[in-house]
């Protein structure tokens, strides 16, 4: 890759169009991989904010993935060089709950892709624009940040963590196993062989362990938000991925309600207390 933005220029402003249906088998089935005690979900039930990944789920004919399990580059996404993709973070708008039951489509659009170089090398950017959408309009708008970066180099130092910002009010200890990441690779149709196959993450992309999702990492803290404070729910959430997490130690979720009494600070710290994901989810008027 040149690192000539006119590259991949043309991938701006490309969108393509999903049906769905809010089934409620995946409800269910993420509710007993977060170790929930939730009822059965039935026609008419909200949907827990976040839990929209659950849907418009790739049909990728196993022929065309990659290696490494993604989808080959060049499809809808760019065809970015660089070997590693990740979950950078992103901007969540819920402007009326899913229902289980409701027929939805999603309109997405490349907003933009922007090459940039940081300290460890060449970096790209990508955002894309997603709108869920059922009979009584918008339900879901959301931009998506998507980040391609080197691997690191054998014996390069990680990144110093960065200390969480302040002490937390409400916290969980999460245990993702590899049967919790294996579980969630398959609700969420992801083949990412980082999050499931150890022998691949550990001795071919070189982490220490298994990979938790970037999408599972965000939906632990939407959880967290939702059981501490199960009479609200956020009308926008916004996250970023500053480190990974993995299967080899526990890490919590953790967060604190903001004096207005309307907004939370969320965030995931790992074994060595860095933040790993932040978050802010701003509540809906009761």
């Amino acid at each position: 890759m040149s690192g000539d933005p006119k590259d991949l220029s043309a991938w701006v402003g490309r969108r393509a169009r999903a049906e769905d249906v809010i089934g409620p088998g995946p409800v269910t089935r993420l509710s007993a991989t977060l170790d929930r005690d939730d009822a059965p979900a039935r026609p008419g039930d909200a949907l827990p904010p976040g839990w929209h990944w659950l849907y418009f789920l790739p049909t990728t004919p196993e022929s065309r993935l990659a290696p490494d399990g993604h989808d080959a580059r060049g499809g809808f996404l760019p065809p970015v060089e660089l070997p590693r993709r990740m979950w950078a973070g992103g901007r969540i708008k819920f402007h009326r709950p899913l229902r289980i039951g409701e027929a939805v489509v999603r309109d997405s659009e490349i907003v933009s892709v922007t090459p940039k170089r940081g300290r460890r090398g060449p970096l790209v950017f990508v955002v894309v624009r997603h709108v869920i959408s059922g009979d009584d309009g918008p339900a879901v708008e959301e931009e998506h940040d998507i980040v391609y970066r080197e691997a690191p180099r054998p014996g390069e130092p990680p990144p110093a963590p960065v200390q969480p910002p302040r002490a937390p009010v409400w916290r969980r200890t999460i245990h993702a196993d590899a049967v919790l990441l294996f579980r969630f690779s398959a609700l969420i149709f992801n083949g990412h062989r980082i999050h499931y196959d150890r022998a691949y993450a550990t001795e071919v992309e070189g982490y220490p362990g298994l990979v938790v999702h970037g999408p599972l990492t965000a939906i632990l803290l939407l959880d967290l938000l939702r059981r501490e404070r199960p009479g609200d729910a956020p009308a926008r959430f916004e996250y970023r991925a500053l480190a990974p997490l993995f299967d080899t130690a526990p890490f919590t979720v953790a967060g604190a309600p903001e004096a207005d009494g309307r907004s939370a600070a969320l965030w995931a710290a790992g074994p060595d207390g860095g933040v790993a994901m932040s978050a802010t989810a701003t509540l809906a008027p009761r």
